[in-house]
């Protein structure tokens, strides 16, 4: 199995760069949207999303994914992640509030909906693509 070298988790990790994300609809056909990604401490690439979205239904159906993260000063400096996703449940919630402490600077989620539950979609890789690394 691929894994990201120390460079490239330290970019997902460390910027908060949107991700691209796409799975697949029922139909086959490609369904993207833009999200923010976690790298957990064992290298684990994650998104998270609310449990009644389509990214949770495609996944579900067909675990197969894909990520892009691109560097918005410089487009030659990306990393691509194509894997199959796996739906979590535990951990969700805690997730959503270091994304926002990532990506908004707020210590917890602002849009908080118990009725609107989250659920965690980890990758498993089996393609990694990157371009601006030296390792």
């Amino acid at each position: 199995m691929p894994a990201l070298t120390a460079a490239q988790a330290a970019f997902l990790r460390d910027n908060p760069y949107y991700a691209v994300f796409t799975t697949l609809r029922a139909d086959g056909s490609p369904h993207t949207t833009v999200v923010w990604v976690e790298v957990g401490d064992d290298g684990t690439v994650s998104v998270n999303t609310p449990r009644s979205s389509a990214k949770r239904r495609h996944v579900a159906n067909d675990p197969r994914v894909s990520l892009t993260v691109l560097d918005p000063a410089d487009g030659y400096h990306w990393v691509g992640v194509s894997g199959n996703g796996q739906v979590v449940d535990e951990g969700a919630e805690a997730q959503i509030d270091r994304l926002a402490k990532k990506y908004l600077g707020e210590d917890t989620y602002p849009w908080h909906n118990e009725a609107e539950p989250r659920v965690t979609v980890r990758i498993t890789p089996t393609r990694i693509e990157a371009r601006g690394f030296d390792d």
